[in-house]
C-alpha cells in the first residue's frame, strides 16, 4: 500500500489532533516524522510489545520525542500496521538522533531478542513534516 492510500484511509483529525500533539515541542526548526511500520503477518503484537517495553524509552534517550501512536481500525491495514509521529528539534538533529539510536548496543540487543523467531517489520515508510503557517499552534 502506498503512502497516499494510507494517509487517505486515516482521519486527519486522528493523525494531527491538538490533543495528541499537545506535548510536542514547537519551534521554527521543529520537524515531525510520520512513520508507518508494515509488519509481517501475525507480528503486530510483537512490534507493539517492543515499542511499549523498549523502543519508546530508547527514542527519548536519543533525543527523539514520542508524539502519538495509532493502529488502523480498518482493512487492509488493520492488524498489521503501526502509525506514529515523532518530533525532532531540526532535520539535522533527526539524522543525528537516528544514527545514535541505531548504534546503541541496548537497541541492538532489544532488536535481536525481539526478532529471535523471525523479522517483525516488513517495510517502513518515513515522511518528515513541518507545520504550515495556518496550522493551529500546538500546546
Amino acid at each position: 500500500m502506498n503512502r497516499r492510500t494510507l494517509l487517505q484511509s486515516l482521519p486527519v483529525t486522528a493523525l494531527l489532533s491538538t490533543t495528541a500533539l499537545a506535548d510536542a515541542p514547537q519551534s521554527s526548526t521543529t520537524v515531525y516524522e510520520l512513520r508507518v511500520y508494515h509488519t509481517y503477518e501475525g507480528k503486530l503484537d510483537d512490534l507493539l510489545r517492543r515499542f511499549r517495553e523498549h523502543t519508546m524509552q530508547l527514542f527519548e534517550k536519543h533525543g527523539i520525542k514520542n508524539v502519538a501512536y495509532w493502529t488502523p481500525t480498518d482493512d487492509p491495514l488493520k492488524g498489521k500496521t503501526l502509525v506514529y509521529i515523532l518530533s525532532h528539534p531540526s532535520r539535522e538533529a533527526a539524522t543525528t538522533n537516528w544514527q545514535s539510536f541505531r548504534d546503541d548496543p541496548e537497541w541492538k540487543e532489544v532488536q535481536s531478542k525481539s526478532e529471535a523467531s523471525g523479522k517483525i517489520v516488513e517495510k517502513v515508510d518515513s515522511t518528515f513534516l513541518t507545520l504550515t503557517d495556518f496550522s493551529p499552534h500546538l500546546r
